[in-house]
């Protein structure tokens, strides 16, 4: 079974990006780049669910959530 789960990726500062999976809020990784990113991410969520499977609880659904981006101008 497949499922998909949107991640989302925040850009840190001191460098890398920090990962968060919405539909599974106990999950927070991190990585150096993208790539490693998301690498992490799906590490994480894949032992995510085999811990929760262990456990007897709920497998969510993929979660269907959209992420868009929104421009705005600020008057100066």
């Amino acid at each position: 079974m497949e499922k998909t789960y949107t991640i989302v990726l925040r850009p840190e500062p001191e460098g890398g990006f920090t990962v968060r999976v919405p539909a599974l809020p106990e999950i927070v990784s991190y990585g150096e780049d993208e790539k490693e990113a998301l690498a992490m991410a799906k590490d994480a969520i894949e032992l995510c669910l085999i811990h929760r499977k262990e456990l007897g609880e709920d497998i969510p659904d993929s979660d269907g959530i959209l992420v868009h981006s929104v421009s705005v101008s600020i008057a100066a």
